[in-house]
């Protein structure tokens, strides 16, 4: 594979999301912006994007061409910009990647916690959106009462819930404690987890995303704080490999 062609140092900054191409420039003229520890004071600087690692008013920024992110979300925060009752996800986020224009690959009620994606990349987001990639989401359970091993063949074989007479079902489900269900589904549907459990006779009183795919949220993602995404974890996302590998 050939290597990428160097690009101007004001356009980098740019597609970053530190600004637009003027200010990006005024930041490199004002000697704001370093290179393996060196100032660069020419925005024209032809650079080369291969493991680049911007230093932008002291941060340091390492060039991703497109944004692949892995976010721990807490509890009572919305994933969306026009919120209604909570505050946004989005708050969370350096203003950089935010004016770069990431979007919730998909969305967690406010009361759900666990991962949660977001990326600039349109077709990654559709990708990992559609049921026909069959692409499986992890969720730990608390319920409100124990669980029955006839609850858990009803998910499996498929529930109809109100809005639709086409049934939908958890593709796994392992009973981890009395009032504790790990289960996998790869549909979407609003509120499905919750309402599923609704409608095999109990109820959801914590809900958490874990894993999608074979990719598992990293156990020192604290809650509020988010992670870059490689090539071998977006491969997990996908399924390819097995959890093993990570």
């Amino acid at each position: 594979m050939s290597k990428p062609k160097p690009i101007p140092l004001d356009k980098i900054l740019f597609s970053q999301g530190f600004g637009t191409r003027r200010h990006c420039a005024n930041l490199i003229m004002s000697e704001l912006v370093k290179i393996e520890g060196q100032v660069v004071d020419d925005p024209d600087m032809l650079i080369s994007i291969e493991n680049l690692q911007l230093e932008v008013e002291g941060e340091i920024w390492p060039f991703h061409e497109k944004a692949y992110i892995a976010f721990h979300k807490p509890m009572n925060y919305e994933c969306s910009h026009k919120t209604k009752h909570h505050p946004s996800v989005y708050n969370l986020f350096p203003s950089q990647l935010i004016e770069r224009g990431i979007q919730c690959v998909g969305r967690l009620d406010q009361d759900t916690t666990g991962l949660l994606l977001l990326s600039d990349d349109g077709q990654f987001i559709h990708q990992m959106t559609t049921p026909k990639k069959n692409i499986g989401k992890v969720y730990v359970i608390q319920t409100a009462e124990k669980i029955l091993a006839k609850q858990m063949e009803h998910l499996l074989n498929g529930v109809v819930l109100d809005d639709d007479p086409k049934p939908c079902f958890a593709t796994k489900c392992e009973q981890t404690a009395d009032n504790v269900l790990e289960m996998t589904i790869v549909e979407g549907r609003y509120h499905q987890v919750k309402r599923m459990l609704a409608a095999v006779g109990n109820h959801v009183s914590g809900l958490h995303r874990q894993a999608i795919g074979h990719y598992v949220m990293p156990s020192n993602l604290m809650e509020g704080q988010w992670t870059w995404l490689n090539q071998n974890d977006r491969d997990h996302l996908y399924g390819r490999g097995t959890k093993d590998e990570k």
